[in-house]
């Protein structure tokens, strides 16, 4: 279009041939076109002056967009993660502490020790998770998949929680012979951290479900439990990293859980999806692609 522009008023200013008269008024046609031209040139130099340097600006603001978020997002995660690395190490540092500050009892420093041990494996876990927020290669994972069977990943998730059911009613249903492509120990780790979070918020009468079924296109692996529920505003923040509910604040965890789950599912091509209302327990169905032999 520029150019287009340019060249009709060049064709336009130096169409001599509209002088149809001979001498001075010739010599005032001609003098008249590159009169015109540079009044346009020097507009357009004006017009350059002003436009270029907000353009440049814009485009380079919208190119390094994508750019100044991850920075931002990068500076979030780890101004978390340090404040959650604290916790568990201010708990081990205090214990240690006091063990030596007097003499105490066998049964006291058996307790110092437990609960070294209960933040050791706080820490534990937060780096583990923190370690598989952290990859940026899912190819490379995806190039580690095998098939599993469904029901076998969620045992071992069952037997990876069983120690926190308290008096919890648990069922499995699973339509036989379901495998999905993976990582069985990512798998394993997806579920039961569901798991954790059901156990946790679901009273002791209450009731755990988890059930697998498979359809032609695709594997849902659904855990409904029976507990407090979320209100849509923590439904929408639920699997955002470090976030944490305000009941949620008052017991055991970091907020990395469903994080996790995301991040492990989204590696294996599948999606999650929670459905849950307060006072009427929650749903977290995780959906894989079916296996192509399927």
């Amino acid at each position: 279009t520029l150019a287009a522009g340019i060249y009709w008023f060049v064709t336009w200013t130096f169409d001599l041939d509209l002088a149809t008269q001979d001498g001075p008024a010739a010599a005032n046609t001609v003098e008249l076109a590159f009169s015109h031209l540079r009044i346009a040139l020097i507009a357009g130099f004006c017009a350059l002056c002003v436009s270029v340097p907000f353009t440049s600006y814009w485009m380079a603001r919208a190119a390094l967009a994508p750019l100044r978020r991850s920075i931002e997002q990068q500076q979030r995660f780890i101004d978390d993660a340090s404040h959650e690395l604290r916790s568990p190490l201010t708990v081990i540092r205090g214990e240690l502490e006091l063990a030596l500050q007097r003499k105490r009892t066998a049964e006291q420093y058996r307790q110092s020790i437990s609960s070294t041990l209960d933040a050791t494996q706080v820490l534990v876990d937060l780096t583990e998770d923190l370690l598989l927020l952290a990859q940026e290669a899912p190819a490379e994972l995806r190039s580690r998949f095998v098939a599993v069977p469904i029901d076998t990943v969620i045992r071992e998730a069952i037997r990876s929680v069983e120690h926190n059911v308290r008096h919890q009613s648990l069922i499995v249903r699973s339509d036989p012979g379901v495998t999905v492509h993976g990582i069985p120990v990512l798998l394993v780790r997806a579920i039961s951290n569901i798991l954790e979070n059901a156990i946790k918020f679901t009273p002791d009468d209450g009731k755990i479900t988890v059930a697998a079924t498979a359809s032609q296109h695709t594997i849902v692996v659904s855990i409904t439990d029976t507990g407090r529920g979320m209100t849509p505003d923590e439904v929408q923040h639920a699997t955002e990293r470090f976030w944490r509910s305000q009941d949620a604040r008052s017991s055991t965890g970091h907020g990395l859980g469903l994080s996790v789950v995301e991040r492990i599912v989204n590696t294996h091509d599948g999606s999650i999806r929670i459905t849950s209302a307060p006072g009427a327990g929650s749903t977290v169905d995780l959906l894989f692609p079916a296996p192509l032999e399927r």
